[in-house]
């Protein structure tokens, strides 16, 4: 595996990513959130090219990440966890007491070896099932 380096990013620079990974038949422009102005926003590049991204939003002591995706040819290569662990990690030194994300339910067992929990909290959104993980921060 490359080198993969993590840098905070401007929004804008998730939404290509965002879309291709996730929602690959609408436009980049609808990948905007309203909230991404109030958010902070990370890549994972490998060389010069952005092969991750994840965005993350707080209330308080309350963090929340959205939007993660990895690109389809780099995936389960260990770019999302090189990623996760480093948002997770600010999200703590940033005085987080809990972090959480609705998480595809086809994807539980990844966020699970990051001592995310599930809550019970389930949903359906477009076709895809979601249940909401949670990780409590102790002091």
């Amino acid at each position: 595996m490359n080198t993969i380096i993590i840098e905070q990013i401007r929004p804008e620079l998730t939404w290509r990513l965002r879309r291709d990974v996730m929602y690959p038949d609408q436009n980049i422009s609808e990948m905007k959130m309203p909230e991404d102005n109030d958010g902070y926003h990370f890549a994972a590049f490998n060389e010069k090219y952005i092969i991750g991204v994840i965005s993350l939003f707080h209330k308080g002591t309350d963090f929340q990440f959205r939007k993660f995706a990895v690109a389809n040819d780099e995936q389960g290569k260990g770019t999302g966890t090189i990623l996760l662990s480093y948002v997770l990690d600010f999200a703590i030194a940033m005085g987080a007491k809990r972090i959480w994300c609705n998480s595809r339910v086809t994807a539980i067992g990844f966020y699970q070896r990051f001592g995310m929990v599930q809550t019970g909290k389930t949903y359906s959104n477009i076709g895809i099932d979601y249940e909401v993980m949670e990780k409590i921060i102790e002091s």
